[in-house]
Parts: structure tokens; sequence; C-alpha cells
């Protein structure tokens, strides 16, 4: 085998190999210096790779608004105590997160407060 297609395979298996690193994103997106509490009722609650995901519904003077809030890996969150039925559609939380720089209706995950009085995560 030439020196040329020895090299040309590496190069395609070190590619292989850095495919996951580049496609994950950064946090940039959220105002991680800043944390808002948020009285929520679950809408959904997504247990999926690579983040799992909340909808929450968040009375407004109006009505109502949709907030979708980003988490780590559900290996990640089942280290601080979270189960994949933790939250149903319909349980009431305090819900913090950093919240988009943007001002749009999400956030990143830092912690919650249950109806019962439980937490897991940052609850400030």
């Amino acid at each position: 085998m030439k020196n040329s297609s020895k090299m040309t395979i590496a190069a395609a298996g070190l590619a292989l190999l850095s495919t996951p690193v580049l496609a994950h994103h950064s946090y940039s997106m959220f105002d991680m210096n800043k944390t808002v509490a948020m009285n929520a009722e679950v809408v959904r609650f997504k247990w999926q790779n690579p983040h799992a995901f909340i909808d929450i519904k968040v009375a407004t003077p109006n009505g109502s608004e949709q907030w979708a809030i980003e988490m780590t890996s559900p290996n990640n969150l089942v280290q601080e105590g979270w189960k994949r039925n933790s939250l149903k559609p319909g349980d009431r939380v305090t819900l913090y997160v950093h919240p988009l720089r943007s001002g749009a209706r999400g956030g990143s995950y830092s912690g919650v407060r249950f109806a019962d009085g439980k937490t897991l995560g940052t609850v400030n």
C-alpha cells in the first residue's frame, strides 16, 4: 500500500472520530450569569439524547406562554437523581433556568423544585 493511501485512510478515520465533537453546540446562547425562577406547568418532558427537554406553560397577565427548556443528557441527569418519569404533563413545578440571551421563550435547565418541596439541580 502506498504512503498516500495510508495517509488518506488515516485522515478519514480521524475525521469520523471527531464528528461527535464537532456536532455538539455550546451554551453561549444562554445567559449563564442569570437564573430565572418560573412557576410552571409541565406540558411535555422529553427524555432523549443528546439532551432532554422540558416544555412548560407559564402564566402571564394575558394568559400563558409556552417555553422550551434544554437540559443536559439523560446520563448526566440520572447522576443528579432524575428518572425518565420524574416529570409528567400537568405537574406544577418551579423551574430555575438560564434564559436565552435573545429574549425568546427558552432556557437552559439549572434546577427544579417539585410540588412536594423536593429539589434537583441548582435552585436559588
